[in-house]
C-alpha cells in the first residue's frame, strides 16, 4: 500500500527526462546539468515508489551512460567517474524512496491524529451533556417534586377547607411545574446545541422574589428577599438567568433538606460592577471537611451542579459561613457585562 494516494501516471516526469536528456547531449555529462538530472529519480521515488524510482533511475543512468560514450573526450575520463552519476541516479532513487513512503506514514498518522482527537471531541461533548442532564433533572424535576412531596404531606395532615384548597392549589402548581420542567429538559435533548429555552431578557429580582415566596408555601421555612448594593440587578438574557435562578433554588432546597433552618435570607443586587445574588441560612452550616470529590463519592450532587452551572456562566460561587457566626451562604457574582449576552 506504500503507492496509495500516489500519482498513477508520471507523464510529466518523462517528458522532462526526455527534454533533459536532449539539453545533456549539448552540454555534456560533465556539465550542471549532468548533476541535475540525478533528481530526477529522487522526484520519482517520491512520487511513484520503488517501481517508478527503479524505471527512472535505469532510464537515467542508461542515458548519462550513451551520452559520455558518445561524448568524443570520454576516452579522457576514468571508468568511476564515467560511473559516478548513474551511481548517484540509483542513490537518489532510493533515497526518495524512503522520503515518499515518510512522508505518506506522517500523513497517515496525521490523520489518525485527527480521527483520535474527533472521537475524544465527541465522546467529551456527550459526558458533558450527561453531566447537564444530571443536573437539570436533579436541580429542575427532583426539586419539583421534593416540594410536591412535602405539599402533600401537608395536605394528608390539615383538616381546615381553606387551608385545604390552598394546599391543594400548590400541589397542582408543583405537578405542572414538573410537567413543564420535563418537557424543557426533552426539549434540550432534541437541540444539538444547547442556546437556552425562550428569548429575551428576565428581570432576576422579580423572579426571584417569586421563588421565595413559592419555596416559604411549599416548605414552611421562613424565607426572605431583599435587594442589595448600590444599584438593581440589570435583566440578563435567559440563558444566563435560567443558570442563576436554578442555582439560587437549589440553594433554597438544599438548606430546607439538609440544614433545617429557620430562616433563609435572599438578596440580588449590584456591587462594584458585580451582579451578586446571596442566599444565607441559620442552620448549623457545612460540616467540617466537606468537598466536592467527596460530594460526587456520596451521591450528593446538588453542591456539584451549583458549581458545575455557575462555571457554565463565567460566574463564581462561594459556598460557606459567610459574614455570620453560624449558618451557610451561597454567594454568586458575575460581572455586569457578561450580562449583557452568552
Amino acid at each position: 500500500m506504500e503507492n496509495a494516494g500516489r500519482h498513477a501516471h508520471p507523464t510529466l516526469l518523462a517528458a522532462d527526462t526526455l527534454l533533459g536528456s536532449l539539453l545533456l547531449v549539448t552540454a555534456g555529462p560533465q556539465s550542471t546539468l549532468g548533476y541535475v538530472s540525478v533528481c530526477t529519480p529522487l522526484l520519482a521515488g517520491l512520487g511513484y515508489g520503488w517501481r517508478g524510482a527503479a524505471v527512472f533511475a535505469s532510464l537515467q543512468s542508461l542515458i548519462l551512460l550513451a551520452i559520455h560514450t558518445a561524448d568524443p573526450h570520454h576516452t579522457d575520463v576514468g571508468l568511476g567517474e564515467a560511473t559516478l552519476l548513474p551511481g548517484l541516479c540509483v542513490i537518489t532513487g532510493a533515497l526518495g524512496v524512503t522520503l515518499g513512503n515518510l512522508l505518506l506514514r506522517f500523513g497517515a498518522a496525521g490523520q489518525a491524529l485527527t480521527d483520535v482527537r474527533t472521537r475524544l471531541a465527541a465522546a467529551q461533548a456527550v459526558e458533558e451533556e450527561r453531566a447537564r442532564l444530571a443536573r437539570e433533572m436533579h436541580d429542575s424535576v427532583a426539586t419539583t417534586l421534593h416540594g410536591l412531596a412535602l405539599a402533600a404531606d401537608g395536605l394528608a395532615a390539615t383538616d381546615g377547607p381553606q387551608t385545604l384548597r390552598d394546599q391543594a392549589g400548590l400541589v397542582a402548581r408543583s405537578a405542572r411545574r414538573a410537567a413543564a420542567e420535563t418537557r424543557e429538559l426533552l426539549a434540550d435533548l432534541r437541540r444539538q446545541t444547547y442556546t437556552g429555552h425562550g428569548t429575551g431578557d428576565v428581570d432576576v429580582t422579580a423572579e426571584l422574589a417569586d421563588r421565595v415566596r413559592d419555596f416559604t408555601r411549599r416548605s414552611g421555612i421562613t424565607a426572605a428577599y431583599h435587594g442589595s448594593g448600590h444599584q438593581t440587578a440589570p435583566p440578563v438574557p435567559y440563558p444566563v438567568a435560567r443558570q442563576l435562578l436554578t442555582i439560587a433554588t437549589e440553594a433554597m432546597e438544599n438548606a430546607g433538606r439538609h440544614a433545617h433552618p429557620t430562616r433563609i435570607d435572599v438578596s440580588a443586587g449590584v456591587h462594584d460592577g458585580l451582579l451578586r445574588i446571596s442566599v444565607r441560612d441559620d442552620g448549623p452550616g457545612l460540616p467540617p471537611g466537606t468537598t466536592l470529590d467527596g460530594l460526587r463519592r456520596t451521591g450528593h450532587f446538588g453542591l456539584v451542579g451549583m458549581v458545575e452551572r455557575a462555571a457554565g456562566v463565567g460566574a463564581r460561587i462561594r459556598i460557606g459561613r459567610g459574614a455570620a457566626a453560624t449558618g451557610t451562604e451561597v454567594r454568586l457574582e458575575l460581572p455586569v457585562g457578561r450580562t449583557v449576552g452568552v
